[in-house]
């Protein structure tokens, strides 16, 4: 009796889920073709966003959702579908979400403040940005901001890190006069002597906009519109600094020992702690440069040096990129990256900031040499790739 009611059981069960499986194969088929689209014009999420997905409404139309800042792949997602003649309601959003207005820019307003793949805290860490460097911002969900970084990365910041703008006031911005800091670290104080209130920590790369001097200090104004001081020992006028930067491989390296000892931290690119390419990206800021946040997107600009034939040609500044090489059946995979000093020494982020070798008979070996895939130089590439631009040319700082 109990294997006839099981039986009957199961009919009833499969007779129900057969349309649904069949709905699911059209769906399945959407999203298929959405995957492709996505692979097509937005492979790397860190500099294109392509979310758009495909469900079902309570009425049984399917329906595409999510977003994209790319207006180029929703209009490929909906040619693809047309020429399958499959209906599907659009109810995607491009951005900068049409929400925000005209605030869509901003700059940072704390020392430094972290970056998220995700909008919450739990979220995993994926860059940082210093105070007055400016940023577009894409949406806006729960107390976060989506914004992209002047190097074209996307990631998610709490709300109250960023000064939203329209574009005038961030033309305003853009056309003051500004202070950048040039030491380790500052204070911007509420007056101009040792005694006065802190208004905000700065760290080297912060800018501001200049609003005078008073003795010692310069007065400032804040990205957060705040009045405050900063000694002037501690910080320059941004227009001549710029026009100070020399990026030659020994000042890169100069600078990247300035940091000798100092913290790793998986999404650090500022001097309170830094990973690996957030320390290579750090050395280059500094020295009026902007490249790739990640060592696997710097690892692919510049010029390509050969090391077939071992490390004899190597050149101090160059880039070391270590992972695992190309296969058969994997693609050439980027995991860490340092900057090459000579004599086989290059400085890097693991754990924190020091000094290794790539000679196997040196004190300070670093084992993992055997994986070295990769170097780059970018030396005579500064200006040229597009990708390696400097802060004086790049339209966002202009």
């Amino acid at each position: 009796m109990k294997t006839r009611y099981l039986f009957a059981a199961l009919l009833l069960v499969a007779a129900c889920s057969a349309p649904e499986q069949k709905e699911d194969k059209s769906l399945k088929e959407i999203n298929a073709i959405s995957n492709d689209v996505k692979q097509q014009h937005a492979p790397d999420k860190r500099s294109r966003i392509y979310e758009i997905v495909a469900n079902k409404d309570q009425q049984g139309n399917y329906v595409l959702r999510g977003a994209t800042n790319l207006p180029e792949a929703r209009q490929a997602l909906l040619a693809a579908l047309q020429e399958k003649n499959i209906v599907a309601l659009d109810s995607t959003r491009i951005l900068p979400d049409a929400a925000l207005g005209e605030k869509t820019y901003g700059v940072t307003t704390q020392s430094v403040i972290n970056f998220r793949t995700g909008p919450s805290y739990a979220s995993e860490a994926a860059t940082q940005t210093l105070m007055g460097m400016p940023l577009r911002i894409l949406e806006k969900r729960n107390g976060w901001t989506r914004a992209i970084t002047p190097e074209g990365y996307i990631a998610w910041v709490s709300s109250g890190g960023i000064r939203e703008m329209s574009q005038a006031e961030y033309d305003a911005w853009t056309s003051a006069e500004k202070i950048i800091i040039t030491t380790h670290y500052a204070l911007f104080r509420e007056q101009a002597n040792a005694n006065g209130a802190v208004v905000s920590d700065g760290v080297w790369g912060n800018i501001v906009r200049a609003d005078g001097e008073s003795g010692a200090y310069y007065r400032v104004i804040l990205p957060t519109g705040l009045n405050a001081f900063v000694l002037k020992r501690d910080a320059q006028k941004l227009g001549a600094w710029l026009k100070q930067r020399n990026p030659e491989p020994k000042n890169i390296i100069a600078t990247g020992k300035q940091f000798i000892g100092f913290p790793y931290m998986w999404g650090g690119t500022s001097i309170k702690a830094m990973d690996c390419s957030g320390f290579v990206k750090t050395c280059y800021y500094l020295h009026g440069v902007i490249i790739p946040r990640d060592a696997s997107q710097q690892a692919y600009v510049g010029e390509n040096v050969d090391i077939s034939g071992g490390i004899d040609h190597l050149q101090p500044g160059d880039l070391l990129f270590f992972g695992s090489k190309a296969t058969a059946d994997s693609k050439e995979r980027i995991t860490h990256v340092g900057i090459y000093m000579q004599e086989g020494e290059f400085i890097h982020s693991a754990g924190y900031v020091h000094i290794n070798s790539l000679k196997p008979e040196a004190y300070n070996y670093y084992p993992s040499s055997t994986r070295l895939v990769r170097v780059q130089r970018y030396t005579n590439q500064i200006g040229v790739d597009p990708a390696l631009v400097r802060t004086a040319e790049h339209p966002w700082y202009n």
